[in-house]
């Protein structure tokens, strides 16, 4: 099966590269992607950073993989910023950094053969020694303008260092690789924590669950204007991967994002609370939602409050745990989203929304359509409005309970609404459409699906008509016992 799912997805990437190589061609204009949209989205604007250039290595920096860089890599982005901007270049070597933050028109670009590594010391992320409730990220940013990360080399975040892994999802080999690594395992042997590692890195927490709940993201950016993501690889994240967050004018280009699929919460690509937001020509295969939006609760002085006008286009995801995702914050509205022109291939659903009481808010506008899938675990289109976040050994009891008292007082409802899917063809799932909304509510209405084809080995829909609005139009679900 997975050697036949590789063969399908190199197929789907090659037609998607040969029928659409003119179209991705020219990567400083943007205006093309905004055409013959099924609804207006506010285009980015593109910008520039001054001409200045320098090189870590004329700060000290070493790139040996051994040698501290954090110091000369700060100083670089620091200096180059008191000039007014410009370029800060990583060349060709493995730079060894603590988390290293960005300053306004600076870029900072990768060479190729260039690979940013995060120290696995978890005691040089803390944000303030010793009173820190979640660390740095790798590369962070605040209340910025124009920043870029370019080139074509490798941010690598460490993250074995950082996630707990569970042992159903791990092969004898793999569970033997994390348990040499020093770590600690739950009496029921289901569960592994980086907690005394064998490397001698310290705990930065009281507990190996409280030490969980400080891993942070590789690259955060929050406050944000103006902001390019292009050509690197982003990877092994200790939490997500890529995540601006309450930040406007943002261009994702042509970026991989990868981690293991089994790694906890290993989000690829997610937007909270941004607007004016172009992602094309990216590949995503991660342990989480692959591509995501999010919207939490209103802030004072945010950039942005909800997530809107965003395009997503020609884009790859595999392995994750959806391949475009909405939620499961949607507290603060979502709305004028199109996504087009992708490609889904062994993640566990393809198109996921989902929310629960008390993150739930209102979606708007949302149009995709030319979505391709193959091989994928669970639901094609999937509706959800009882998830809860469960982190890695949480009681899934004391969840629902508290699950069922936000029900009860009527805590942020989730409404999926406004959402218009067409052209999507999957080829393998278990189960077609789902939608289950809450009862007595109206959290699932204006859903239509078009001039679609879904073949499950499963059931064609698990619809609850009592509590979910779903109109189908031209849609074909075809069991793969009658596909031909």
């Amino acid at each position: 099966m997975r050697t036949t799912s590789f063969f399908v997805a190199l197929a789907l990437s090659f037609v998607a590269t040969t029928l659409n190589a003119s179209d991705w061609s020219d990567g400083s204009d943007y205006q093309h992607y905004y055409q013959s949209l099924p609804t207006p989205v506010a285009q980015v604007t593109p910008f520039t950073v001054p001409a200045l250039s320098v090189s870590i290595t004329d700060f000290g920096a070493k790139g040996d993989g051994a040698t501290l860089c954090t110091e000369a890599i700060q100083r670089a982005i620091d200096d180059v910023s008191s000039k007014g901007g410009g370029h800060v270049n990583i060349p060709e070597g493995v730079w060894l950094t603590a988390p290293i933050e960005l300053r306004s028109n600076i870029d900072l670009h990768l060479d190729k053969n260039a690979i940013l590594l995060l120290t696995p010391d978890k005691s040089l992320h803390l944000s303030a020694p010793g009173k820190s409730s979640r660390c740095k990220p790798g590369i962070g940013a605040n209340k910025c303008k124009n920043i870029s990360i370019t080139g074509g080399g490798v941010i690598n975040g460490n993250g074995q260092y950082w996630r707990p892994v569970k042992r159903s999802k791990m092969s004898d080999v793999e569970w033997k690789e994390y348990k040499r690594m020093g770590g600690s395992v739950t009496d029921d042997g289901q569960l592994w924590y980086p907690w005394d590692m064998a490397n001698g890195s310290p705990n930065i927490a009281d507990t190996r669950e409280k030490q969980e709940n400080m891993r942070q993201d590789l690259v955060r950016l929050t406050n944000c204007e103006n902001i390019l993501v292009e050509g690197v690889t982003i990877e092994n994240s200790p939490r997500f991967h890529l995540h601006p967050c309450n930040s406007r004018n943002i261009i994702i280009d042509g970026v991989t994002v990868r981690s293991e699929w089994n790694v906890q919460n290993g989000d690829g690509i997610d937007l909270s609370d941004c607007s004016q937001c172009l992602v094309v020509n990216s590949t995503v295969s991660v342990g989480d939602d692959g591509i995501c939006m999010k919207s939490s609760a209103e802030r004072a002085n945010a950039v942005n409050n909800g997530t809107s006008d965003i395009l997503i286009d020609n884009c790859t995801v595999n392995h994750a745990h959806g391949g475009f995702v909405v939620g499961s914050n949607t507290v603060t509205a979502i709305r004028n989203i199109v996504v087009r022109h992708c490609r889904f291939i062994d993640t566990d659903t393809g198109l996921r929304f989902k929310s629960g009481i008390g993150n739930g808010g209102r979606t708007e506008n949302i149009h995709i359509s030319h979505i391709v899938m193959a091989n994928i675990k669970s639901e094609a289109i999937i509706f959800q409005c009882d998830y809860a976040n469960m982190q890695a050994g949480s009681n899934a009891e004391a969840v629902k309970k508290e699950q069922e008292a936000k029900i009860k007082a009527g805590e942020r409802i989730p409404e999926f609404q406004d959402i218009h899917i067409d052209n999507v063809t999957c080829t393998g799932c278990q189960t077609g459409i789902r939608a289950n909304g809450i009862t007595g509510t109206n959290a699932i209405h204006n859903i239509d699906i078009n001039n679609s084809t879904i073949t499950y080995h499963g059931k064609a829909t698990d619809i609850d008509a009592t509590t979910a609005s779903l109109k189908q139009n031209n849609v074909r679900l075809v069991s793969s016992k009658n596909a031909k």
